[in-house]
């Protein structure tokens, strides 16, 4: 059993449902995103980022754990982290830069993380084994700008090596190839045990290494892509699964784990909810989201880009009669 998934403190019914009072039916939505324009939108997010923090980081500043952080400005959560089982030698061994994260209406929908560093790829994939995930969503390349964002932690294609850390061996047994991202099928091993599980492994590529992208389409069909085949993967498990019925955390990362990670998290909140009640509350969502994982929705354009996407998802899936001019939301030059 993996140890005790921490609550964020809110119910299945209200985990980041947002308060009604915020909520916007999508028409208002538009109105009000085109009367702000991106000025208006990133003076709105400057706001919400001049907040002071909504909790301690202890565990993440001790001096153990200082070098299992991959970035020294961006700390993890004291009381949403994600506790490893730890060892009987090693007191300090449940950390790892990672912390829960709610979806709508899902209590630790997500595990939001940093990207692996080539000493703490063993802790990442027992924090994998140890709250059963299925898949993992990355939305960085291992390179950019010259420079490594994320350990290799996997075996790139069917012909490469298995690849062990400690106790656990990842094998990749089918790479898909996509316009925009990727997909390896991944066996992980715990040869303790010599239990074998399936996680799937979705590397978005079109995020530019500058920026935001110009257009929502692609990241939005890769995360409906991710959410179908966590949908099926939880099928397969049949009894085996005995939690939320949308299935165990989805692991994202990108390098810091709070940009185009908090992104993902936000859009596949939001949809959620405007699939399901018509309204929409991006500002509440980043609040909360911020509340579980500090930092999250790292830049303004990452802020205009959520309205941005949420916009397009409400045109092509018929929410609003006609597509709006999204011109004033035009992306500008700024990195994660």
């Amino acid at each position: 059993m993996p140890p005790s998934s921490v609550s964020s403190g809110f119910s299945d019914d209200d985990s980041l449902r947002c308060d009604s009072s915020q909520s916007l039916t999508i028409s208002q939505f538009v109105e009000y995103v085109l009367k702000k324009k991106r000025a208006g939108l990133i003076r709105e997010y400057e706001e919400i980022k001049t907040r002071s923090s909504d909790g301690t980081f202890n565990v993440a500043k001790s001096r153990p754990n200082l070098l299992k952080n991959r970035y020294t400005d961006v700390l993890c959560y004291d009381h949403t982290r994600v506790l490893l089982a730890q060892s009987e030698k090693d007191s300090m061994s449940d950390y790892i830069h990672a912390n829960f994260v709610d979806g709508y209406k899902q209590k630790n929908a997500f595990i939001s993380t940093q990207g692996p560093l080539p000493h703490t790829c063993a802790d990442f994939w027992r924090m994998i084994w140890e709250q059963q995930v299925l898949v993992i969503v990355m939305t960085t390349k291992v390179f950019e700008c010259g420079k490594v964002k994320c350990e290799q932690y996997w075996p790139p294609d069917e012909t490469s090596d298995d690849q062990t850390y400690q106790n656990f061996k990842v094998s990749t047994t089918s790479l898909s190839q996509f316009e925009n991202y990727c997909v390896t099928r991944l066996e992980l091993t715990n040869t303790n045990t010599n239990e074998v599980r399936q996680v799937s492994h979705f590397r978005f590529n079109s995020w530019p290494d500058f920026g935001v992208p110009h257009s929502a389409v692609a990241m939005l069909d890769f995360l409906g892509k991710v959410r179908k085949c966590q949908s099926s993967m939880l099928q397969d498990l049949g009894d085996k699964w005995a939690g939320h019925q949308r299935g165990p955390p989805i692991v994202v990362h990108c390098s810091a784990g709070i940009g185009r990670t908090g992104t993902f998290c936000t859009l596949d909140v939001c949809i959620n909810r405007l699939e399901e009640t018509s309204s929409v509350d991006i500002k509440g969502v980043v609040e909360k989201i911020r509340s579980q994982r500090a930092y999250s929705i790292q830049t303004p354009e990452q802020y205009v880009f959520c309205h941005l996407a949420l916009i397009e998802y409400a045109s092509a899936r018929g929410f609003l009669s006609s597509p709006p001019d999204l011109s004033d939301l035009k992306p500008l030059e700024d990195s994660d």
